[in-house]
């Protein structure tokens, strides 16, 4: 149980190598604020699972026999539409990347996470923060660039200067993976401003998920040295 008195977060754990379940059962097992309600080793068992147990949250390896897991999400959403799925793998490739978020997949982590960050990253998506490996963002902006729309042209509207200064100092923010509680540290203000902010963000900026505006910030940094002020 959490400190505040709620349930703890509700995990299926889905990894056709039993060796590494288990091994990751154990490890959330030791967090009081996790509970792993149920295991799977491939896909169609995942499915199961998930319809049965609604799970919060789905730890998800993409590399199962048979069906991958990333053509396991439109089932499992199906099944368990209110559940996080975190993609948890061993593959860095760009095309997986963009293939799982494309897919409704809210993270993308690799199996070498240090387990106190695993259990960070289930919370966080759990808040609907993206949770997208620190090495694999460079790949998480390509993948995002290749996929989105042309750019406009330079005669037209910068998208950036329809947000205030203060929302360019959150998307800053966001493009460095701070969660709300970080951002709202950083920037002294309340957690309810930093999410008020965000939803502005969003809206002005076209976009649907923190997910993307981490993915558009980062873009900017990348191509601007940094969010306008």
């Amino acid at each position: 149980m959490k400190e505040d008195g709620s349930p703890p977060v509700r995990l299926l754990v889905v990894d056709d190598h039993t060796l590494f379940r288990r091994g990751l059962v154990a490890l959330l097992a030791g967090d009081q604020t996790l509970a792993v309600a149920g295991e799977a080793s491939d896909a169609g068992e995942a499915v199961r699972q998930a319809a049965a147990l609604q799970p919060d949250v789905i730890l998800l390896d993409n590399h199962l026999p048979g069906v991958t897991g990333i053509q396991a999400l439109p089932g499992l959403k199906e099944a368990a539409p209110r559940a996080r799925i975190i993609l948890l793998t061993v593959s860095e490739d760009e095309q997986d990347l963009q293939a799982a978020l494309r897919g409704g997949a809210h993270g993308y982590l690799l199996k070498t996470i240090e387990g106190d960050l695993l259990a960070q990253a289930v919370h966080r998506a759990m808040r609907g923060e993206p949770v997208i490996s620190h090495e694999l963002t460079g790949k998480l902006v390509s993948a995002f660039q290749t996929s989105a729309a042309p750019l406009p042209a330079p005669a037209e509207r910068d998208p950036l200067a329809q947000l205030s200064s203060r929302e360019h100092q959150v998307l800053e923010q966001i493009a460095l993976g701070a969660s709300n509680k970080e951002i709202a540290r950083t920037l002294q203000i309340a957690e309810t401003t930093v999410k008020i902010h965000v939803q502005h963000i969003l809206r002005k900026l076209d976009l649907t998920s923190r997910v993307q505006a981490a993915v558009f910030a980062a873009g900017a940094v990348k191509a601007h040295g940094e969010p306008r002020p």
